[in-house]
């Protein structure tokens, strides 16, 4: 019988075409299963919670993957970050029951969408935080997340991978926007996204603060469930997948 372990791990998305392995790509999925491989011996996938762009960050990606010899948790997370580069770490890792599925048995996810909003970025954060220098009206922004919130078809703040989305209706369990001083979070929680969904999202609630659409037309957008220029995607470097939730019995 094989054993299932659940890790959670964290990454600084700037080296990696995303999460995904890619055909001559570095990716964090790659790096992690050549690791997982050479401590293990055996060659197993690493299923995630859900795929991360080229140059999305992770603070708490959640992941699967089986292995026919069980292995001492702390020794084999201890050994893949002594692999790994170290803008991949891996906190936590632990045995759990073949029930458990990063992707299908989350309840929800949080991810974050971080903005500098001054006339310069300070240098130890220019990789993590968009910079916005023209002055960003937080109440607007607000007032157009409140709109947004709940279940919807979310077709016109979505890109489409060129497959034809299935079902573009999600449920948006939250959608916050704080500020502190130059900083300003877009915090969005669902039971799931769809592509580049957050960012459209943030790209959007900008374009909203900087004055270039209006409130008002956020009801419009969404009805008319259609891509347009109207709603851009932010660039990924301020994305951070941030909080997984999954049932008290997966909690580690």
């Amino acid at each position: 019988m094989t054993q299932r372990y659940k890790m959670v791990l964290a990454y600084d998305g700037r080296a990696y075409a995303g999460w995904q392995v890619q055909p001559g790509q570095r990716t964090v999925q790659g790096e992690c299963e050549a690791a997982l491989q050479t401590i293990s011996r055996e060659q197993s996938r690493i299923e995630c919670s859900g795929r991360t762009d080229a140059g999305v960050h992770a603070r708490a990606q959640a992941a699967h993957f089986d292995l026919e010899r069980a292995q001492d948790p702390d020794k084999l997370r201890f050994g893949l970050n002594g692999i790994l580069d170290e803008d991949i770490r891996i906190i936590s890792l632990a045995p759990v029951s073949s029930e458990f599925h990063a992707r299908f048995s989350a309840l929800r996810k949080e991810y974050r969408y971080f903005i500098w909003n001054d006339s310069y970025v300070p240098p130890d954060l220019r990789f993590y935080r968009l910079h916005c220098p023209r002055s960003l009206d937080i109440d607007k922004m607000r007032a157009a997340a409140a709109l947004l919130l709940g279940r919807h078809d979310f077709a016109s703040f979505c890109s489409y991978r060129g497959k034809g989305e299935e079902n573009t209706e999600r449920n948006l369990l939250g959608l916050d926007v704080d500020r502190d001083g130059a900083e300003i979070v877009v915090r969005a929680v669902s039971e799931g996204f769809l592509y580049k969904m957050v960012r459209s999202l943030a790209g959007y609630l900008i374009r909203v603060g900087l004055g270039n659409i209006s409130v008002e037309q956020t009801e419009a957008i969404l009805a008319e469930r259609c891509r347009t220029a109207r709603v851009p995607s932010a660039e990924p470097h301020g994305l951070f997948l941030w909080w997984i939730d999954y049932p008290a019995e997966f909690q580690q």
